[in-house]
């Protein structure tokens, strides 16, 4: 089967960011099948041009045995006009740079947002072939919750209209948000076409696990996104109360990019937070290694209705599988932490209860803290490898191909 991935945000382990779909395309060609990614060439984490050459507009290339098509897409920093104008500029581009490609027997078409996937829809549409959508965020919805947009504002009106289409386009739907469905059935989706793939880990880039070391200081590290749904200034909250409380123990380690990242150093500058460091971005490749370095990590969310839907961060199993027990503090349907016993599940948005989680994870001795790490890892190779999330996956494609 030939299989069209679009996903504008795709990127292989040796970029920083979410490699779902280079993993799943690769265990997908394992089970036989032919998997292009098509994404774009402008790298979302460092804001940059990656892989195209100047004057040319697309490249077809094998990273790591997975074919990329790389699409040249407008540069943008930040959420501003020119971020909107690369998303629409990626869906309208994907007619004429998709010509050089034989025609695929289905076509897959991943959010967050929607010109993306309605561009998948689009071009499944102009070569007769089923589509099938992903579902990694719910858009509008969350630009409503977390973008403080109004309802009635124009862009989020056209994205209502566009969700309701592709649930109704798409022959089968692929969700990473467990509660998700009665939300998608709402807007016109059938409920037996949804089907649960959540976020995993690439077993492959994950180094045994080590355990836990005494250390002078006990450090919490997040990794992943600094934006508007993340809530990283609760961080800086936690990191002032220790500061004015004397505690040199307790530390913070934050590791990533993203819009709000230059606001969090000034703020944490001014406010001489001295137990807070800030590390830029680190190639999936890598980032175990690094995450094994912590005594803790921390997943956290803002403290909004949305993710009563439901939760898959990416992080969250990366975390999971460096065998650290971790601080949860999102208010969701699921809570993976809870249910692998694997560590501490506190408010969102509560500089306190996680000032509290922490010392309480300090106090414990290494042998606990590295039994809650191999429950995380346990969980997680039993429920989130992606070798066994690509069988699911495969398996929901071939009842979708016309017989």
């Amino acid at each position: 089967m030939k299989i069209w991935f679009v996903n504008h945000y795709a990127v292989p382990p040796t970029q920083a960011g979410g490699t779902r779909h280079y993993t799943l395309a690769r265990e997908l060609i394992a089970l036989g099948h032919d998997v292009t990614l098509i994404a774009s060439s402008f790298d979302h984490t460092t804001r940059s041009e990656t892989r195209l050459k100047p004057g040319s507009d697309s490249l077809l290339e094998k990273v790591a045995g997975v074919p990329f098509l790389w699409i040249r897409t407008p540069p943008y920093t930040g959420n501003s006009f020119s971020r909107l104008r690369n998303m629409v500029g990626f869906a309208r581009l994907l007619p004429s740079q998709t010509r050089q490609l034989p025609s695929p027997d289905i076509v897959i078409g991943s959010s967050p947002h929607l010109f993306a996937a309605t561009g998948a829809e689009k071009l499944a549409a102009s070569r007769h072939v089923p589509f099938v959508m992903e579902v990694r965020d719910l858009w509008p919805e969350s630009l409503i919750q977390l973008g403080n947009m109004k309802r009635h504002h124009p862009l989020v009106l056209l994205m209502t209209v566009l969700e309701k289409r592709l649930y109704r386009k798409a022959r089968r739907i692929f969700t990473l948000l467990p509660g998700s469905a009665d939300h998608m059935v709402a807007k016109g989706a059938i409920r037996q076409h949804i089907i649960s793939i959540p976020n995993g880990i690439d077993l492959h880039l994950v180094p045994p696990s080590s355990p836990p070391v005494e250390r002078e200081t006990f450090t919490v590290l997040y990794a992943g996104a600094h934006g508007l749904a993340n809530g990283l200034d609760t961080i800086l909250d936690a990191a002032g109360t220790l500061i004015k409380s004397g505690d040199p123990k307790l530390r913070f380690r934050l590791i990533g990019d993203g819009p709000n990242k230059p606001a969090l150093k000034e703020r944490a500058r001014l406010e001489g937070l001295t137990n807070v460091e800030f590390c830029d971005p680190v190639p999936k490749s890598q980032i175990f290694n690094v995450m094994q370095e912590a005594d803790a990590l921390i997943a956290m969310l803002k403290d909004v209705d949305l993710f009563q839907h439901g939760v898959s961060p990416n992080k969250l199993f990366d975390y999971m599988a460096c065998s650290r027990p971790i601080i949860f503090g999102i208010r969701s349907s699921n809570n993976p932490i809870q249910e692998a016993n694997a560590g501490i599940t506190v408010p969102p948005e509560n500089p306190q209860s996680i000032i509290a989680a922490m010392k309480q994870l300090s106090s414990l001795p290494l042998s606990q803290r590295w039994e809650m790490g191999l429950r995380a890892r346990k969980y997680v190779e039993e429920n989130h490898d992606f070798a066994k999330l690509s069988r699911r996956m495969h398996e929901a494609l071939l009842q979708v191909l016309p017989e």
